[in-house]
């Protein structure tokens, strides 16, 4: 299934979610290419939700650009499989090899404002990412290792602490979000 039947398919959790679903078909629309940086203003990511076993941590890194604690993720870069590219950024900035998929489908997704930035000491202009979230299970234990070029530390967070070791205040939300939604499913089981 292509990216926008699994976004038109999708039951929003909540308002943003409800909004962004209706602005992002709108981009997919309206923009030839939405899946490269050739896009400008905006372009599809793919981030991950990384939670122990026991569903009380989430696995995250401190990213260098955003100077902040954050899941991993990055662009689809021509790759319409946004699950497979979640996956290769998620062991590629964590180390983390052994990952279980617990929906196949989208956890949820957010249109997120990038600010302008330096990167590999070009600017980037600002621009928007169409984020598309995958909920996956980690071994705790597994050996961890930093991604030096995007990160330089990864560490499992305790759940209830996400909000609070985020310096973004624009991506609080979002984390709230996700806590909540996989709290409800923890309660469903």
């Amino acid at each position: 299934m292509n990216i926008k039947e699994q976004i038109e398919k999708y039951k929003p959790f909540n308002e943003q979610e409800k909004s962004d679903k209706k602005q992002i078909l709108e981009y997919i629309n309206t923009f030839e290419d939405v899946l490269t940086r050739k896009n400008k203003m905006c372009h599809f990511t793919a981030s991950n939700w990384i939670i122990n076993k026991e569903r009380t941590k989430i696995l995250m890194v401190y990213h260098n650009i955003f100077k902040s604690w954050a899941w991993t993720g990055g662009h689809a870069d021509g790759d319409s499989d946004l699950i497979h590219v979640a996956l290769k950024e998620a062991k590629e900035e964590t180390g983390i090899n052994d990952l279980k998929l617990l929906i196949n489908d989208l956890y949820g997704f957010q249109i997120v404002a990038i600010d302008g930035h330096i990167k590999n000491g070009e600017f980037v202009s600002p621009h928007l990412h169409l984020d598309c979230v995958y909920l996956w299970e980690a071994n705790e234990t597994e050996n961890l290792r930093i991604k030096e070029d995007e990160n330089c530390e990864v560490k499992w967070v305790d759940i209830d602490d996400v909000v609070k070791v985020t310096t973004q205040a624009k991506m609080k939300p979002i984390y709230e979000k996700y806590i909540s939604k996989m709290k409800s499913i923890n309660k469903k089981q």
